[in-house]
């Protein structure tokens, strides 16, 4: 939605954020407390979860943020179940992303994170950048494992890792989660993917094969960062990550109907401005 060229009408989220959340997903991203000034396509995610149908769902309810102020707001409303937060080991990145230094950074996620434990939430703190930098910043395996230790010590237990505007490899992919899940067993890791849509398999394998059960995606493979200064690249296409996963005999428990419509719905919400 945030980088969408033009304003979806709140009726419209509301719909296709309520399909999503029958179709059996673990998680639904469904917007962010971004600054309206800046990113006005999620000036209404308030107005959205007040106004969500989570009868009968089973997903957990998820809200990025960006600072500890949208981490206070969103503390107050039951709908939500968690909040996600766009940490990283690039300096430069999360300038560009948050105009934020890495200190402030930090600090911000150590508040989430206290916030997140008081009200009975779960913080999802995305690690971005964690497959290589193409902002010239140090990058190497080790530097990746400090940034995740602090983060664990601070308390964070589900830290997703993101490329972001990196294209990257399965070896990488391969290497980086064979790291990571050896020397911090007790965190919970995903996959965030951007990508230009080839190779998505091969990533998904990657991940895959050293037991990596989380992925993130979009219908479509639409969206990306806006925020990189560089050529934005798309998501995980969530019908691409479901046939893949049922290629392989995996049951991503998903209801095929309403997915489809799902599906549908997201071409009318996100390719027209009608």
């Amino acid at each position: 939605m945030q980088s969408s060229p033009f304003i979806i009408p709140t009726r419209l989220k509301i719909e296709y954020i309520n399909l999503l959340l029958k179709a059996g997903f673990h998680t639904v991203e469904m917007g962010s407390m971004a600054s309206p000034k800046f990113v006005p396509q999620v000036a209404d995610t308030v107005d959205v979860i007040k106004n969500l149908d989570l009868t009968d769902s089973k997903s957990k309810l998820m809200v990025l943020v960006l600072n500890t102020r949208g981490a206070e707001i969103l503390s107050g409303l039951e709908q939500v179940d968690c909040i996600s937060y766009p940490y990283s080991i690039s300096p430069v990145f999360l300038k560009k992303n948050l105009n934020a230094t890495q200190e402030k950074s930090f600090e911000d996620v150590r508040a989430i994170l206290e916030i997140c434990r008081q009200t009975r939430k779960e913080a999802v703190i995305y690690l971005s950048m964690t497959f290589g930098n193409p902002y010239g910043d140090e990058w190497s395996m080790e530097i990746l494992k400090e940034h995740i230790g602090k983060l664990a010590d601070a308390g964070a237990k589900v830290i997703p890792l993101s490329n972001v505007s990196v294209l990257i490899d399965k070896k990488m992919v391969r290497d980086v989660f064979t790291e990571v899940r050896k020397t911090f067993p007790d965190i919970e890791f995903g996959l965030h993917l951007h990508t230009d849509g080839k190779n998505q398999g091969a990533m998904v394998d990657a991940a895959l094969d050293t037991g990596i059960t989380r992925f993130d995606s979009v219908l479509h493979g639409l969206g990306g960062c806006p925020m990189t200064g560089g050529k934005m690249l798309g998501n995980l296409d969530t019908s691409y990550l479901l046939h893949h996963l049922e290629q392989k005999k995996i049951n991503a428990n998903i209801d095929e109907q309403i997915f489809k419509r799902a599906s549908i719905m997201a071409t009318k919400v996100f390719m027209s401005s009608e």
